[in-house]
């Protein structure tokens, strides 16, 4: 196998994992309607060739949990014997659990909406719905080899925009839902992951209810999703300026300045190149630039591309840039993104990284009502990439410990810089 199948106690102890966000070629995320293995098994060995060694894999909830007391069995099913198709092909398997969100469409259970409207976050009945769901899954997944964890769902603060919830409420939602996850993977082998995501709202929206606290320090690392379009970041810079190259880099970096462990592990779990954004072109570069600078951080869990396929364009609606996301087009054919990602993947597997601990910090002094100054266009994000094309490799530090003499050394940081 690709993948490491001895038990994941200390995920910083191992070099970096480089695996993709699983997209089926064939009706998207619509195939879980008719689950067909031969299909997944063609996908999966796609993905293996490129020697990737995970995928990240999404249920739809309604399919798993049509009634808020009722998870079906087959949907269960279907979602095991997908982790077990990858094993064959040699993938480890991160498992989301609560969709949620996928590609600018929401998938919600009619027991939550219209009539039998219930907030997903702050609900008692709908969080413990979601709960039992994470606590089933877990048991049937945690006895798979492959098996990386489980994660409460794709991007779950996109769906605040009809839920409305407090940071207080956020961080009890994501309490519970861990502690599911977590009792449902406890009969499992020892290093399974427990961890959810947010996408980049939660690190540069002003007084977004997800903080970067909640995803620095919940869970069993940090996911960041450094996506090119967020802030208008390659529009506002160029496809192949530093500010897009170094994005993911300055992700994993931004991410760590949050966290009270010092040697907690961050996992870029989303990047890719969306067109129009990143121009077809463009896109090997991005792939090289994006993985090799991500590499150059210290506690890289690994970096995780969306997405595996295209999606179809016999599909509708979905935007423009959904249809390109893909390694592979929806023919199933290799793009020139593939080949960069995989030559780069093999580079990093014959000479693992070794980065430095980075010396220099550049502290980040913001409010929750002001954290967009940490975002693409704000004042501290700019610094940062100054700093970066002068030859400088800046860590991140929050004012708030720029006093702490133990915590930086234990960063190994020895030199303060003030945008």
């Amino acid at each position: 196998m690709h993948g490491a199948q001895a038990p994941k106690e200390d995920p910083i102890s191992t070099p970096p994992r480089f695996g993709v966000n699983y997209t089926p070629r064939r009706g998207w995320f619509h195939a879980w309607h008719d689950f067909d293995p031969a299909a997944a098994r063609e996908d999966l060995a796609q993905i293996a060739g490129l020697g990737l060694d995970h995928v990240r894999v999404f249920h739809l909830w309604p399919l798993l949990q049509p009634n808020r007391t009722l998870i079906r069995s087959a949907a269960v099913d279907q979602l095991v014997r997908l982790v077990d198709l990858a094993a064959e092909a040699g993938l480890d398997v991160m498992v989301d659990g609560v969709q949620g969100h996928l590609s600018s469409f929401d998938f919600y259970p009619s027991w939550t909406q219209t009539w039998h409207h219930r907030n997903v976050f702050t609900d008692p009945g709908a969080v413990q719905a979601q709960a039992e769901l994470l606590r089933v899954l877990g048991r049937a997944l945690a006895g798979r080899p492959n098996l990386i964890g489980l994660q409460l769902g794709n991007e779950l603060n996109n769906l605040v925009e009809h839920n409305p919830v407090t940071v207080e409420q956020v961080d009890a939602y994501l309490d519970t839902l861990l502690a599911a996850a977590r009792d449902g993977l406890s009969g499992g082998r020892p290093g399974l992951l427990a961890t959810h995501s947010a996408y980049d709202a939660a690190w540069y929206g002003d007084d977004h209810p997800f903080t970067p606290e909640a995803s620095a320090r919940k869970g069993d690392l940090t996911t960041v999703h450094p996506w090119v379009f967020s802030g208008d970041c390659a529009r506002r810079y160029g496809p192949r300026s530093p500010q897009v190259l170094h994005l993911s880099e300055y992700g994993v970096e931004l991410a760590k300045a949050y966290a009270d462990d010092p040697s907690r592990p961050v996992w870029v779990q989303e990047t890719g190149a969306p067109e129009p954004h990143i121009p077809a072109e463009a896109a090997p570069e991005l792939a090289r630039a994006t993985v090799l600078n991500a590499a150059d951080c210290t506690g890289l869990w690994g970096v995780t591309w969306w997405c595996s396929h295209d999606v179809d364009r016999s599909l509708a609606d979905y935007p423009e840039l959904e249809y390109t996301l893909g390694l592979f087009d929806s023919a199933g054919a290799a793009k020139p993104i593939a080949h960069a990602l995989a030559e780069t993947v093999a580079q990093l597997r014959k000479a693992p990284p070794a980065p430095a601990p980075r010396g220099s910090a550049l502290v980040l002094d913001c409010t929750p009502a002001t954290r967009s100054v940490s975002g693409p266009g704000g004042a501290f994000f700019e610094a940062w990439m100054r700093l970066r094309e002068q030859g400088v490799r800046p860590a991140v530090v929050l004012a708030s410990r720029a006093e702490d003499a133990p915590y930086l050394a234990a960063r190994g940081i020895n030199e303060l810089l003030r945008p």
